[in-house]
């Protein structure tokens, strides 16, 4: 072999092999002590065994304003593809061991080609976010460089899913690029996100408060909902993302994949006859329900933390993924609040983008009352709901399980905003308002001159609940398409998802419409 070449193939192991060192074994230890993997640990976990084929190995950035500042081959971040149950996938993992994993403009140009490839090729962009932030000894190169993983994030919504999983700090303008992306997932007491840190908190408003208290898993999965899915440690977060991808496209062009279950399509429940109480301000778990209709009970639920009083979250039926989104009785009674109609009108659209069919379980009495919700935008809130489901054209279906009152109802997928088919149960209750509250409008005059108000009061209350509190009129009037046995509930949705397989929805030629935000 020519000795000159020789050299060369020395000199590519031994770029390689520093790339692959990254910031050493100390540091790795390090990372281990704090109960995390490594990046390319990550990776090896994320992906089947032996797919993961890496890009820009040798990639070095051009070195910081600061004359001494070391430069490193892979520049902190490790990109590249693999799949993931035999399906193409593209990733991204930060390395916290190089530089802090802080981004700086070769580490955003590594991020940036795998985004571009993901989009060309129609694979879905996973990013294992462990980074310190910008690069502050490169400058503006850094903040330019965040520029343009936005444009990208914002380019591919709607395109290919995108997924984050905070795995470590993200800090700054880092958090916005999670937050574009579709599905966010974090890490109990190891991964927190706040756009300004406890010590600029304390600078400005002299309060003192602890990185998780700010921005930590807990924070973000019940306050703020930035956080889609909190998991313990590393390992279970990749399991999980695994585990959601099986349920999604690989891009707005595919549908989801189909995985037979085993599960009889005309299976049915006879214990769902006797799931509603007979009080009607009885609760019961939403559920029971779900985990009975869908194949093999599986289900995977998005936001489970945040705005507990509705359910989103995927399954399968006959094989096929669905989204569900189900009021929660056991929670504030299934009303929608600002959070509800936040969390299930962003799966909506997520739904809606990727080709996922939508089935809503209905059992709500209203919006929430009161000047906090009011002063907090429920009609702003709760008409993001609204426009989600009326400009979803995948296939629609909801199932009236028990209260529909009101404008909840119209904005919970009803037939009045194009659902394609709707079902009731027999315990339906479709009205303008609760039986209490209807009787105490319509017949206020006869309740308080009579001698005995309470017993005229239920008497009346009983009277609008036979007259109108029932699927059978709705059913009359043609806006329910069904009354069914709830037993038949699973087999009626499958063959309502076959019949609605071929589904095209036509819409006015527009830019695009205006949610409000």
């Amino acid at each position: 072999m020519d000795a000159q070449y020789s050299a060369t193939l020395e000199t590519l192991e031994t770029l390689r092999a520093e790339s692959l060192a990254a910031g050493g074994k100390r540091k790795i230890n390090a990372q281990h002590e704090k109960g995390k993997l490594s990046a390319r640990e990550r990776i090896d976990l994320l992906l089947d065994e032996g797919t993961f084929e890496e890009f820009d190995v040798l990639k070095t950035g051009r070195g910081g304003a600061l004359e001494a500042e070391k430069t490193y081959a892979g520049d902190g971040v490790i990109t590249g593809h693999g799949s993931i149950d035999g399906r193409e996938i593209f990733v991204f993992s930060q390395d916290f061991t190089v530089i802090g994993g802080s981004l700086g403009e070769a580490h955003a140009q590594k991020i940036c080609k795998v985004m571009d490839l993901a989009v060309k090729v129609g694979a879905p962009i996973i990013g294992l976010n462990d980074s310190g932030g910008a690069r502050i000894q490169e400058g503006v190169d850094a903040l330019a460089a965040y520029g343009e993983i936005f444009h990208r994030n914002v380019e591919a919504s709607g395109v290919v899913p995108q997924i984050s999983c905070i795995m470590g700090p993200c800090a700054g303008g880092a958090v916005y690029s999670p937050a574009i992306t579709d599905f966010v997932f974090m890490v109990q007491e190891s991964s927190y996100m706040f756009v300004t840190g406890p010590s600029v908190v304390k600078t400005v408003t002299h309060q003192d408060i602890t990185a998780e208290d700010l921005g930590g898993a807990g924070v973000h999965a019940r306050e703020s909902g930035v956080s889609h899915f909190t998991l313990p440690n590393d390992v279970l977060c990749l399991r999980e993302v695994r585990r959601l991808i099986s349920y999604l496209p690989s891009n707005n062009r595919q549908r989801a994949p189909l995985l037979d279950l085993r599960d009889p399509a005309d299976r049915t429940d006879p214990a769902l006859d006797y799931l509603i109480p007979g009080n009607p301000n009885q609760t019961y778990d939403m559920n029971v329900l779900i985990f009975s209709i869908l194949d093999g009970a599986e289900f995977m639920e998005v936001h489970s933390d945040f705005a507990r009083n509705i359910i989103c979250g995927f399954g399968r039926l006959g094989g096929q993924t669905v989204g569900l989104v189900a009021n929660q009785p056991a929670v504030l009674a299934g009303v929608l609040d600002t959070d509800a109609s936040f969390k299930a009108g962003r799966f909506v659209r997520f739904c809606d983008a990727f080709n996922i069919p939508l089935i809503a379980l209905v059992d709500v009495p209203g919006f929430m009352p009161g000047p906090d919700q009011e002063h907090g935008g429920i009609i702003r809130h709760g008409a993001k709901l609204l426009y989600a489901f009326t400009e979803a054209t995948v296939p629609r279906i909801s199932v009236i399980v028990r209260k529909a009152y009101g404008g909840a109802y119209l904005v919970m997928n009803s037939k009045h905003i194009h659902c394609d088919v709707n079902y009731a149960w027999p315990s339906a209750e479709i009205a303008v308002m609760g039986p209490k509250g209807a009787a105490e409008v319509i017949y206020r005059r006869e309740i308080q001159s009579a001698q005995d108000p309470d017993a005229v009061l239920n008497e009346k209350m009983a009277h609008y609940r036979r007259t109108f509190a029932n699927p059978f009129l709705a059913a009359q009037r043609g806006y329910i398409d069904d009354v069914i046995f709830p037993r038949d509930t699973r087999h009626r949705l499958i063959r309502t998802l076959q019949v609605l397989e071929g589904k095209e929805a036509r819409r006015p030629k527009r830019k695009h419409g205006n949610i409000p935000l």
